[in-house]
């Protein structure tokens, strides 16, 4: 099986999975890992490759979180930010271990979906920092999820 089919066999299952078993109107992190893998979905056609472990939770509006990676120079990553609160909005962004943003320019954010991706020029910490920009909810379920080539 192709790692696109795993992948989008992975997407379905885990979105029926998440939706079958939450109780009615109640999202979780399941739900938003849910929305950044679809995120990665046209970039795995390109040849990344999602790795399984990703990051979760929930914040208020305004609220960001730091998520510290080992990032390795030559290969190329990308990070996907997804929540299931469609009304939302998202960012995610990429710093090194000095603070200073390190993102390619055609990094992206629409809606509830926000991507950083970066080809590092030294192999380090690297901190990525989700935000929930604006939200409807009180606090809005994220995921964050990483690939490379």
């Amino acid at each position: 099986m192709t790692t696109f089919l795993k992948l989008a066999w992975r997407v379905s299952l885990v979105t029926a999975l998440a939706f079958a078993f939450a109780p009615e109107g109640r999202a979780s992190v399941d739900d938003a890992q849910s929305f950044a893998l679809q995120a990665a979905e046209p970039y795995v056609k390109e040849g990344f490759q999602v790795r399984e472990d990703y990051w979760g939770g929930d914040l208020a509006a305004g609220e960001k979180k730091a998520v510290r990676q080992q990032l390795f120079k030559g290969n190329e990553y990308w990070f996907w930010l997804g929540t299931e609160v469609e009304a939302a909005k998202v960012s995610v962004h990429i710093y090194d271990s000095e603070g200073k943003l390190v993102e390619q320019p055609d990094s992206w954010q629409k809606g509830h979906f926000a991507a950083a991706h970066i080809m590092p020029k030294s192999t380090g910490s690297y901190f990525i920092i989700v935000e929930i920009e604006q939200s409807p909810e009180e606090r809005t379920h994220w995921a964050l999820v990483y690939g490379f080539r």
